[in-house]
């Protein structure tokens, strides 16, 4: 009968609808009838405290209130009381792994909050505060405690071995987190990582991710980071290593010049070695096997104190570290007289730069004379300066306002009496002067006596005197006017 109507009602919309209605009402009045105020969630962290607060909410009829119970659930496990409050019998905390760490922080039925000191990992799970009342019977409310423990990180580079196969160089752990914490690579080195997850017995996880390659010599000494991020963390955290790749040596010979003669005193070798770890042992030897006697050596310098024949020969460098061995050898050749050093390079480029500059500065000066001459060669200056200014002069003449003529009685000259033209009314310039000497042809002008000697024939066509030597281009002034 009951599978019946079940099915009938779930054939039936309108059955539907009507269930859907039937839980939204429970549902309301279950928070309704919530009476005992707790929070949702919680986070702490181990070794700390948390607060688990619980209050009971008067309804409208009186209950009375007769127990009050902290009930433990863990994430895996049973339900367990840690803590119980009686108003006659007091307080009791019947689980051991809570017994010293839980108090009750007031004490008061109706406000049962409790305090969990020295926090575990274990510790997390559901609590609840569960009344017993009369008549209403058990009233309870749910707290769930998220425990989170930060990271323990750690990162290293793995001392290897160069070789031909991929192994692990570097390594980068997050130990004992809650939750689980992700790890990422950042490298400019060909390679690639793998990660691991290990859960611990408390909930926590460890994640370990491991870097490799296959490590080369050019490798020693390169970066890679790793970068765990995790929720109890403000910033990722970043750790940078420095890869350590080990290879037996590498050996050269610096300091030969090809110009060992006779009698020098300052030749030197040098054994440069590249290895990882550092060389344990460097050996200096020749073709014969022993070092001439003027030949000293200091680590991995050779001295040679006075060329000479002896140190004509093959010079041999081992090194040696704990991988293993290389030599290099260097044959010197030992020569009569010594040859020219050829100038620094330097000293080229220095002298080119300066010729260079030198071609430059002559090239602007002769550029800058060229225009100088050929604006001194355009003609004459654009200002040519005034001439001085004198009482009575031919200029003020010209800038006094013109005045009516007057009568001028004119007085016939005696017998054998010469006319002048007054010569401090009219100022000669430089350039009056060269030209009138041009005309003369570099002489002083000369005056035409015909010309004085008509004025006593009192011819009436020629009342002035003789004006043939002053050109009236190079004058300021005309000829006087006789009236």
């Amino acid at each position: 009968m009951a599978r019946d109507y079940a099915a009938r009602c779930r054939g039936s919309p309108g059955g539907n609808a009507w269930m859907v209605t039937a839980v939204i009402i429970l549902a309301a009045q279950g928070v309704v009838a919530q009476k005992v105020r707790v929070e949702q969630e919680l986070e702490a962290y181990p070794t700390e405290s948390v607060d688990l607060r619980c209050e009971f909410i008067e309804g409208g009829s009186v209950t009375k209130l007769t127990q009050v119970s902290w009930i433990w659930e863990p994430v895996d496990g049973q339900r367990d009381n840690i803590a119980v409050f009686h108003p006659i019998y007091g307080r009791s905390f019947p689980n051991n792994a809570f017994k010293d760490r839980v108090v009750f922080l007031h004490n008061d039925l109706k406000i049962p909050s409790i305090r969990i000191n020295n926090l575990r990992m274990s510790d997390a799970g559901r609590y609840t505060c569960e009344y017993a009342t009369y008549p209403s019977g058990n009233e309870q409310g749910t707290t769930t405690l998220i425990m989170l423990a930060k990271p323990k990180n750690s990162a290293r580079a793995v001392t290897v071995r160069a070789g031909s196969k991929s192994v692990v160089v570097a390594e980068c752990v997050a130990a004992e987190g809650k939750p689980a914490a992700s790890i990422k690579w950042l490298a400019s080195v060909g390679g690639n990582h793998s990660t691991t997850t290990t859960n611990g017995p408390d909930g926590t996880v460890t994640i370990r991710s491991e870097y490799r390659l296959v490590p080369t010599a050019a490798d020693n000494g390169r970066e890679v980071t790793c970068l765990v991020d995790q929720r109890t963390q403000d910033r990722p955290w970043a750790e940078m290593l420095k890869l350590s790749v080990e290879y037996p040596p590498t050996v050269t010979i610096e300091g030969y010049d090809n110009n060992w003669y006779v009698g020098r005193s300052d030749a030197v070798l040098f054994c440069q070695a590249k290895a990882n770890p550092e060389p344990t042992t460097i050996t200096w030897t020749t073709a014969s096997g022993s070092l001439p006697e003027t030949v000293v050596v200091e680590d991995n310098k050779l001295m040679v104190r006075k060329v000479d024949d002896a140190v004509n020969t093959t010079f041999t460098c081992e090194v040696k570290n704990k991988h293993g061995a290389s030599r290099q050898t260097l044959t010197t050749f030992v020569i009569e007289k010594r040859e020219p050093v050829p100038e620094p390079q330097t000293g080229a480029v220095v002298g080119g730069v300066l010729g260079t500059l030198i071609l430059i500065g002559v090239i602007i000066g002769i550029v800058f004379l060229i225009r100088k001459f050929q604006r001194d060669t355009e003609g004459p200056p654009k200002h040519k300066p005034p001439p001085p200014v004198k009482a009575g002069s031919s200029t003020e003449m010209l800038n006094k306002p013109s005045e009516p003529p007057t009568a001028t009685e004119i007085v016939p000259l005696s017998p054998g009496e010469v006319y002048y033209e007054p010569t401090g009314g009219e100022p000669v310039t430089i350039m009056d002067e060269e030209a009138t000497e041009a005309l003369n042809g570099g002489a002083p002008p000369v005056r035409n006596k015909d010309a004085a000697d008509s004025h006593h024939g009192n011819d009436s066509s020629n009342h002035g005197p003789s004006s043939a030597n002053i050109p009236r281009g190079e004058s300021f002034v005309s000829t006087p006017m006789y009236v």
